[in-house]
C-alpha cells in the first residue's frame, strides 16, 4: 500500500540532486576537513567552504557568519545558551548596567528546542517572559514592546511556526529588541527555503536553520551569527572547529548536501511556493466542501505556502490518525505527537479538539492527485468516526 506523504514539516525527502552531490564524500572524497597536511583534507575543507557560501546566500548572509551544527536543535541551544553564558561571564565582572542583564523574552508557540533551553536558564536564575499569542497565532507587537526592558539580553521568536505555519513579524520584533539593546534570535527552520528570508532586511542577529526541512539530509544544520553584534560562548570544548563555537569533526557529506539543498531552494523557491500554496488551497477547499465542524488553526493571511492545520469537532484524535493508515500526516510536532499541541493550546483550542487536529505539510514532491485523495479520505474518516461517537 502506497503511503501519501503530507508531513513535510516533520522532514522532507532528500532531493536526488542533493544525494548526487553528497555521494562522493562518503567514498573517494572522504577526507576530514580538519586535515590540513594533505590534499584529501584540503578537498574536504574546500567543499565545506563552498557549502557555507551556498547556505549563506540563501539568507543573504556573509559566509563567515555561518556556523555548521548537527541541526536546528543544537543551533537554538547554541544561540540561547551561548548568548546567556557570554553575558553571564561579563556580568560577573561588571558593576554597571550589564550586571543586571538577566532577562529573556520568547513566545508560547515556540518549538520545544527554544522553550526548553529558556526553562533551563530560568532554573539557573535567569528571568524569562513567555508571551501569549492571539487567536490568529501571532504575538502582539505591543506585548513584545512591553516585555523588553533594559535588562533584556535576548528576544527569541520563531519566523514560521512548525505546526500552524504562521509567519511572525520578525523585522518589527527585531527593531523593538534593538531599541532596548537586546539581541534578536529567530528559529527560521520552517521559513528558510520556503519564503524569502534575508538577515539584513530583517536585521536579525542569530538565525537557526536545518537541512532536512528543505530536501537536504538529516543531521546537519547551521546558526547564523552576526559577529559584529553577537558574542557567543560555546556549548562544548574540543578541537576548535567552526571558530571554536562548535568543535567536532565536520559532517562533510551532510554539509555538502545542505549547501546543494540551499542552492536549489534559492533558485526554485518562488515557483515551489506558488505550487505548494495552490495545492494547500485545493486541499482546504476539498475539505471544506465535504466536512462540517472543521476549523483552520492560525491565520491564512501570513502563513507558509505549504501549511494547513485544521481541527475537527466531535471525534477522537487517536482514532482519526489510526484511520488515516495510508496518509502520512501528524497532529503536531514530531517530537510531541503524543500530547495535545502546546501551540494549539496557546491559541485557545481545547485539549480534545487539539488532539483531533491534523497538520498537513505540502512539499516539493506532493501531487494534485495526492491532495485530492487526502481530502476525500479525511472527509470519509471524519464522517465515519462521528457516526460511531456516542455524542
Amino acid at each position: 500500500m502506497k503511503t501519501i506523504y503530507l508531513d513535510h514539516h516533520a522532514t522532507t525527502p532528500a532531493d536526488p540532486r542533493v544525494v548526487e552531490a553528497m555521494l562522493p564524500f562518503f567514498t573517494e572524497r572522504f577526507g576530514n576537513a580538519g586535515s590540513k597536511q594533505h590534499r584529501l583534507g584540503w578537498d574536504a575543507n574546500d567543499a565545506v567552504e563552498a557549502a557555507r557560501k551556498q547556505v549563506a546566500a540563501l539568507v543573504g548572509a556573509s559566509a563567515k557568519d555561518v556556523i555548521f551544527t548537527s541541526g536546528a536543535t543544537e543551533a537554538n541551544n547554541l544561540a540561547i545558551k551561548g548568548v546567556a553564558e557570554a553575558i553571564r561571564s561579563k556580568r560577573d565582572l561588571s558593576a554597571g548596567a550589564l550586571a543586571k542583564a538577566d532577562h529573556l523574552v520568547t513566545v508560547a508557540t515556540e518549538h520545544k528546542a527554544v522553550l526548553d533551553p529558556c526553562r533551563r536558564l530560568e532554573r539557573q536564575g535567569w528571568r524569562v517572559t513567555v508571551l501569549p499569542v492571539n487567536l490568529a497565532g501571532l504575538v502582539e507587537l505591543g506585548d513584545i514592546a512591553a516585555a523588553i526592558t533594559d535588562r533584556t539580553v535576548l528576544v527569541s521568536v520563531m519566523a514560521a511556526n512548525n505546526e500552524i505555519g504562521v509567519l511572525q513579524p520578525v523585522a518589527e520584533i527585531a527593531a523593538l529588541a534593538h531599541a532596548k539593546g537586546a539581541l534578536m534570535h529567530t528559529d527560521a527552520v520552517q521559513a528558510v527555503g520556503k519564503v524569502p528570508f534575508d538577515v539584513d532586511a530583517l536585521d536579525v542577529d542569530l538565525v537557526s536553520m536545518t537541512a532536512h526541512k528543505l530536501c537536504g539530509p538529516k543531521g546537519v544544520g547551521a546558526l547564523y551569527v552576526r559577529r559584529r553584534r553577537v558574542e557567543l560562548a560555546p556549548l562544548m570544548e574540543g578541537g576548535g572547529q567552526e571558530r571554536g563555537l562548535r568543535p567536532g569533526t565536520l559532517n562533510v557529506p551532510g554539509i555538502v548536501g545542505f549547501g546543494r539543498a540551499a542552492e536549489i531552494a534559492r533558485s526554485e523557491m518562488a515557483d515551489e511556493a506558488k505550487a505548494t500554496a495552490g495545492l494547500r488551497d485545493r486541499l482546504l477547499d476539498g475539505l471544506r466542501s465535504r466536512v462540517d465542524g472543521m476549523t483552520v488553526n492560525g491565520t491564512l493571511e501570513a502563513r507558509l505556502p505549504g501549511n494547513l492545520n485544521v481541527s475537527f469537532e466531535g471525534i477522537d484524535g487517536e482514532a482519526l490518525l489510526v484511520s488515516l493508515d495510508d496518509i502520512a500526516v501528524s497532529s503536531g510536532a514530531a517530537c510531541t505527537a503524543a500530547e495535545p499541541s502546546h501551540v494549539l493550546v496557546a491559541l485557545g483550542v481545547s485539549k480534545d479538539r487539539a488532539l483531533a487536529s491534523l497538520r498537513f505539510g505540502i512539499g516539493r514532491t506532493t501531487t494534485t492527485a495526492e491532495v485530492d485523495y487526502a481530502a476525500v479520505k479525511v472527509a470519509e474518516v471524519v464522517s465515519r468516526l462521528r457516526a460511531m461517537s456516542p455524542a
